[in-house]
């Protein structure tokens, strides 16, 4: 998509609804933003093929499946060549562990937000898996205490 796609207030109501709850029916959702229901099925698929929205997915508490330590991990790695930073992003993609990666500007070259089930777990993880990757220079862990926000909404 190269143009920056213009959207009305019906399209907005629809993305405020379907980031709500995805499993919304189609005649709920037409309910809910005040359009016919063959008018939000249409919308919602030039929304999809226009990229704005992206696949359905359900929300899982980590913490009562015994996985409630986020972990913000700061990263620097040797150098920053393309062999380095590509071997790195693939090593990141390839861990479960690893909720969000972000390449950063600034001191750090990355932000990792580690998802784990306990201290010990992340000293495991750290120890024997992140710092012992080739690309790995240092890193600095930071533990959340608790979680004051957590949003999956894009603000509209």
């Amino acid at each position: 998509m190269t143009e920056k796609r213009k959207i009305d207030a019906i399209d907005r109501k629809l993305l405020h609804e379907l980031q709500r709850d995805a499993s919304i029916s189609h005649a709920d959702l037409a309910e809910r933003v005040g359009a016919s229901t063959a008018s939000c099925w249409r919308r919602m698929r030039a929304l999809e093929a226009d990229g704005l929205l992206g696949r359905q997915v359900r929300l899982v508490n980590a913490a009562r499946l015994g996985r409630g330590v986020n972990v913000i991990c700061h990263i620097k790695i040797k150098n920053n060549s393309i062999e380095t930073t590509e071997a790195f992003e693939s090593f990141i993609a390839s861990r479960d562990e690893i909720m969000e990666c972000y390449s950063m500007s600034g001191d750090w070259n990355y932000l990792l937000r580690i998802l784990v089930a306990d201290v010990e777990d992340y000293n495991r993880f750290l120890m024997r898996t992140v710092l012992r990757h080739p690309s790995m220079a240092t890193g600095s862990s930071h533990f959340a205490l608790s979680q004051v926000k957590y949003a999956t909404a894009v603000p509209l």
